[in-house]
């Protein structure tokens, strides 16, 4: 996700985003800090937009149910 910041596609395919994936359940379970985990959250959910926002023509994201809560961010800037 880090490495697409800046560049444009076609298509973009974002997989993998699952309740548990998208955030990391690793570290969200590894953080003391309510700031530190706000902090993953806000990046975790820009690095979405910003894979989604790649794709010229065609955005095609996936994951299995439960999705991430990050979804519904996107479906409501549709």
């Amino acid at each position: 996700m880090h490495l697409a910041k800046g560049l444009e596609f076609r298509a973009v395919v974002v997989m993998g985003c699952d309740d548990e994936v998208l955030p990391l359940q690793q570290r969200i379970e590894a953080v003391t800090d309510e700031a530190d985990l706000q902090e993953i959250y806000e990046t975790e959910r820009h690095l979405l937009y910003v894979d989604c926002t790649r794709a010229r023509d065609r955005p095609w994201v996936s994951g299995v149910r439960p999705r991430s809560e990050f979804l519904r961010d996107l479906t409501a800037l549709g």
